[in-house]
């Protein structure tokens, strides 16, 4: 037997799947938001070996509902508030559903010439929705982690002396240590970016933050001031729009000034608040960016676009091409001169054709209709972040620029320590009672509870719900 299931067995089945994702997203209530598996639940649950015969996919699809989805923590559930809320929307999902029919590899032009120009026009426009300026190269990449990797690989390129690209780093007695400057607040993928590229954690400079968790531009230029006396060689700074703990907003006109002063590249992570210039009166969260050589934002995040999809940014491509650019025999193509070829400014060759989704989402909802939804969550946290103001026995830890609120129960006449186990235990009460998810911090060493709002479908009776479940948990810990 050869060739794929009948046309017949698409559309029945088919349309079975798209029902029961209709289905799921009308009553995510009746999900538990926070997967209740033990370890090693669901490996147990299914075969050890593959069958030899196909099965009725029919028969597959009921193994999904049943043995798959009770080990499933619900992302894409209106109460879910942890980490950074997300959320696919319906023309994100059924943009994935072309895309993994036509399984292009967006690599070349000619690969497929309107992957490359819809991915050019999808975040030529993403650019004009940020308010960026003319003369930004965009570029979609699978995560926010790849999109500060190959911006610090262009930060290092852009050095051309040190011939790292033909020669590496290893055995190099006469090249200098590289230095990266980061917030003490940024993500983690900054480190992890300077492992990939043999930089080295302890190359990685954490400066100091001020009351507000933001970066002081002061501690900044006084590290790169003792790594050049020291001999070391800076050659990346990044600061945060939104940090992953607070949502906090580094200073970047400052910073963009000492970068440029020091000859320093700047990249801006914007991966979750960067998103939130598309709203007119929050176009200021990315002030000083066009100072900057790089910067990165997820539509995945706050855009309502399915994982995977993050959008870098550069003022100068072809210093990240340098990087990358590598072209065997067998891909040379005779407009090579004249398009963008994307498998020349990254690691990959083969790439997904994530601009579709992006295209159609900025499209069925339009600018406007993608900035009230954000306006709407930030509104949210806003009065979250009120109704805990308004209590005498909790307290917020952060400032509330967005849709992130960090904060704990802080009842009088408890020590620091107490709080910190009160409040431990009032997440994983909430968490295993199924209704809603949140995920936690440490702020100034203290545990602190985060509620981040982004979920195309959560509403005000979902915040609610979780502040209410809060309070019970908070009264039987007490």
């Amino acid at each position: 037997m050869s060739g794929d299931l009948s046309r017949d067995e698409l559309i029945e089945q088919g349309r079975a799947a798209l029902d029961w994702i209709a289905s799921y997203l009308e009553r995510p209530q009746e999900y538990p938001v926070l997967s209740r598996s033990r370890p090693g639940d669901i490996r147990a649950a299914l075969p050890a070996s593959p069958p030899a015969e196909g099965e009725p996919l029919a028969d597959v699809l009921r193994d999904f509902e049943r043995t798959i989805v009770p080990g499933i923590t619900h992302w894409n559930h209106p109460a879910f508030f942890g980490y950074f809320a997300t959320s696919s929307s319906v023309p994100g999902i059924i943009a994935e559903m072309l895309t993994a029919t036509l399984d292009v590899k967006a690599m070349l032009w000619k690969t497929s010439p309107a992957a490359t120009e819809l991915e050019q026009v999808a975040t030529d426009w993403l650019r004009q929705m940020l308010g960026l300026g003319e003369g930004w190269f965009g570029i979609t990449t699978d995560t926010a982690s790849m999109s500060t990797m190959l911006a610090l690989a262009a930060a290092r390129e852009a050095r051309p002396e040190l011939a790292i690209r033909e020669r590496g780093m290893a055995g190099r007695p006469e090249l200098p240590v590289l230095r990266v400057y980061t917030s003490s607040h940024a993500h983690s993928s900054i480190e992890k970016g300077a492992l990939a590229l043999g930089i080295g954690l302890e190359n990685v400079v954490k400066v100091d933050v001020d009351a507000e968790f933001r970066m002081r531009p002061d501690a900044l230029a006084a590290a790169i001031a003792r790594d050049r006396v020291a001999g070391r060689l800076p050659i990346a700074c990044v600061a945060t729009v939104g940090t992953t703990s607070t949502s906090s907003i580094d200073p970047v006109p400052a910073i963009a000034e000492i970068c440029r002063r020091e000859q320093v590249w700047l990249h801006v992570d914007g991966a979750y608040g960067g998103t939130i210039a598309i709203v007119p009166e929050f176009r200021y969260v990315l002030d000083g960016v066009s100072d900057a050589d790089s910067l990165v934002v997820n539509p995945h995040k706050w855009m309502f676009t399915p994982f995977d999809c993050s959008a870098l940014f550069l003022k100068r491509p072809e210093v990240l091409k340098r990087a990358f650019s590598l072209v065997p025999e067998y891909l040379v193509t005779r407009e090579q001169d004249e398009v963008v070829n994307y498998m020349d400014y990254g690691v990959q060759l083969g790439r997904r054709f994530r601009a579709l989704k992006l295209w159609m989402i900025i499209r069925a909802f339009g600018t406007d209709g993608l900035a009230d939804r954000m306006r709407e969550h930030v509104r949210l946290a806003r009065e979250f972040a009120d109704w805990v103001r308004a209590t005498s026995d909790w307290e917020l830890m952060a400032p509330v620029p967005f849709s992130l609120v960090c904060f704990r129960y802080a009842p009088p006449n408890t020590s620091d320590a107490d709080r910190d186990r009160l409040n431990e235990e009032i997440m994983h009460a909430v968490n295993e009672g199924g209704d809603v998810f949140l995920s936690h911090t440490k702020l100034h060493d203290r545990f602190t509870l985060r509620l981040a709002i982004g979920n195309i479908r959560t509403e005000e009776r979902h915040v609610a719900l979780a502040w209410a479940k809060l309070r019970e948990a908070a009264a039987r810990a007490a």
